[in-house]
């Protein structure tokens, strides 16, 4: 292998002003991947650190480059108190003290280093539900306390804005459930939470996060994990960890052949002890590295204080603790050169993301035995349909047949020779893509994953160049262990004062490298001759199975309509008319925006595709139209057409309107790769 320089590493650098990086992660950056074959089969190791309870908004909201605080076309939701056209940035608080409306609201931890240990906010099932209600997103404040609404910025947390900077970040990966560690981290180890309770579950709650004789529920899960899955087949994964000092974080726990091994019961399987719940900490993970002995798999479960989670925790200390993981991985470049690094967290704890997860259509509270939308993928198991006996304290009857999800963005790192360069991937991903991208590699396939969840959700594919990886210009890491040992010593959590009124919320202007689009969706207006109904034709034209939301934005307090199309399929969706008045938002994957307002008989606005541009035409009179969020108008003639080039990571932004806002389109997203 050809190794950069370090003399070329510091050129290279784009980023400034910040600290020298330790030799350990600069390597990190600076190792070159060992490219044999020039695809996956490059990837002999795979290591998995899963961190606990942030949102991707939480840290990444002013990141320049992805879907964060500057999203030209967040959800709405009802407006109250006299303010209008509200959207899930303006939360309305009805139930504690304080101001009635909250905005995110930086949390200044640099500033005021004691924010960094901020206080935890509720994170369970029943709270997760009624903070997503169903995808309107609105009662986020009610639900989660108010300081949910904090975020940490660039100066705050310097490490995962340059690790982010520095490799690939994921702008779209979920958490898998709306709720707490336990279920979540079951659906990394095992695709599942066991949603037909066929195996001991469902599981909604942490009733199993550890062994029956130190506090863990008695009886059993029984479905089987995908470690079990590896070891038949003979594939070398191990777990590193303290069993003394792993947060509880470690659910295979919870399982009947895990609890029977450690144990020792005759007849257990002895390496599932020795493998899953033994203690080896990060000293042996330098230590295999460095003696060629990585696994070919490897989960790392994080001490109590290196995990992240507000409380014992906090973004400086699980910044020192990835660090030190970076530093054994990369102890010899020769493995290093061949492993990959996944680092996501399991749930948001309760802070605020503002994009609605995927999920499968809501039960509509209004038409008993039916949903408000459609699914075209078999969501069998994605549903609450049978009660948590171990987790009776998280049952509410009113969340019955709720899906469980995808639930908020979370943070999440893909690092490894073949994802360096400050790159932004898009494509829809939650726990169960690590399952997925292990499957490519490995060739053991996970059956506990639902049918929904494995067309929705990705496999991590497109976030990799296993082609061409050595070709970038990377940036430094600082330093990250002098924040972690002054955050430390603030032994109290904080509650940060909340604005008295909304302050406006931005990101860094600029672009990042986005990977791959993986998505093709294209939205028709259809006739309807008694112009009573919107009607619209949902086709997505690619092979990736998504989901559209979709907004009456005339009736908010209806369930926001929500449609998984399969690959390569179209459906058609109808709302009733508001006397004559329509006004219709859609999101989907990659940004994807339509707004389709107007009233009966307006004409017709297109947006057609053409190659590499866009082609803009109407029937109406007296409209204009403007690209991105300019506000200079251009008129835009009837019955000719106007070309519009997408930018750079062909993403496009157009409006179409006439002068009293009466009439309207908007046309968002980006054209497939």
């Amino acid at each position: 292998m050809k190794h950069i320089s370090r003399r070329q590493f510091l050129v290279g650098s784009t980023v400034t002003g910040l600290a020298m990086a330790y030799p350990q992660i600069t390597r990190a950056l600076s190792i070159p991947a060992n490219v044999r074959t020039g695809t996956l089969e490059d990837v002999e190791h795979v290591v998995i650190l899963m961190q606990e309870n942030r949102s991707f908004d939480h840290y990444f909201g002013t990141m320049q480059g992805v879907r964060g605080f500057s999203d030209p076309y967040p959800a709405p939701v009802k407006s109250v108190d006299g303010v209008a056209e509200n959207d899930v940035f303006t939360q309305h608080n009805t139930s504690q003290p304080g101001p009635k409306h909250i905005a995110p609201f930086p949390l200044n931890a640099r500033r005021h280093f004691e924010h960094m240990r901020v206080e935890g906010t509720p994170h369970s099932w029943p709270d997760a539900q009624l903070a997503w209600d169903n995808g309107r997103l609105d009662h986020w404040p009610d639900a989660k306390q108010l300081h949910s609404m904090g975020y940490f910025e660039q100066q705050d947390i310097p490490f995962q804005f340059a690790l982010a900077n520095a490799f690939t970040v994921c702008d779209a990966y979920h958490c898998s459930f709306q709720g707490g560690t336990n279920p979540n981290r079951l659906f990394l180890w095992s695709g599942t939470n066991d949603g037909l309770a066929k195996n001991g579950g469902p599981a909604i709650g942490n009733s199993h996060d550890n062994l029956p004789e130190k506090g863990g529920a008695a009886d059993d899960y029984t479905w089987t994990t995908y470690p079990e899955r590896l070891q038949a087949a003979g594939i070398d994964w191990m777990i590193y960890q303290d069993m003394e000092d792993n947060f509880t974080d470690n659910p295979l726990v919870g399982f009947k052949a895990y609890r029977d091994a450690a144990a020792l019961r005759p007849d257990a399987n002895d390496e599932l002890r020795k493998r899953a719940l033994s203690t080896r900490t990060l000293a042996q993970l330098k230590q295999d590295v460095l003696n060629d002995k990585l696994p070919a798999v490897s989960y790392i479960i994080a001490t109590a204080a290196g995990s992240e989670h507000p409380g014992p925790s906090s973004p400086a200390q699980g910044a020192a603790y990835t660090a030190d993981v970076l530093d054994a991985l990369t102890a010899n470049p020769q493995v290093w050169a061949k492993t990959v690094l996944f680092i996501m967290f399991d749930e948001n704890d309760g802070f605020f993301d503002h994009v609605p997860p995927p999920a499968p259509p809501s039960v509509d509270p209004q038409k008993p035995d039916s949903f408000a939308g459609h699914s075209q993928i078999s969501t069998l198991g994605e549903y609450h349909l049978h009660t948590s006996l171990a987790d009776q304290k998280q049952e509410r009857e009113a969340l019955k047949a709720r899906p469980y999800g995808l639930g908020p963005r979370v943070p999440a790192y893909v690092v490894s020779p073949w994802s360096r360069g400050s790159k932004v991937c898009s494509e829809v991903l939650d726990h169960t893509s690590v399952i997925r991208f292990l499957e490519l590699r490995f060739g053991v396939a996970e059956p506990n994953i639902s049918a929904w969840r494995r067309a929705v959700c990705g496999d991590f594919l497109s976030a990799f160049n296993f082609a061409d990886p050595n070709n970038a210009q990377f940036p430094m890491l600082p330093e990250p262990y002098q924040d972690a040992v002054r955050a430390a010593t603030y032994t109290e959590r904080t509650l940060p004062p909340v604005p008295e009124h909304p302050l406006p919320v931005k990101q860094h202007i600029g672009q990042k490298k986005k990977c791959p689009s993986l998505y093709n969706l294209e939205v028709t207006e259809k006739s309807d001759e008694q112009q009573r109904l919107s009607k619209i034709e949902l086709h997505n034209r690619g092979s990736r199975a998504l989901v559209v939301h979709i907004y009456d934005r005339l009736n908010l307090d209806a369930i926001p309509k929500r449609y998984t199309l399969a690959g390569n399929n179209k459906l058609d969706a109808e709302w009733l008319r508001h006397n004559g008045r329509f006004d219709i938002q859609l999101m989907g994957p990659e940004g994807f925006h339509r707004r389709i307002k107007g009233e009966t008989g307006n004409g017709q606005i297109k947006l057609e595709r053409q190659r590499n541009s866009l082609e803009l035409s109407t029937t109406i009179n007296g409209l204009y139209y403007y690209v991105g969020q300019s506000d200079k108008l251009i008129p835009l003639p009837s019955n000719s057409v106007v070309t519009i080039k997408p930018d750079e990571n062909k993403c496009y932004d157009i409006t179409v309107l006439n002068q009293e806002k009466s009439v309207m389109r908007q046309f968002a997203g980006r054209l497939p790769s």
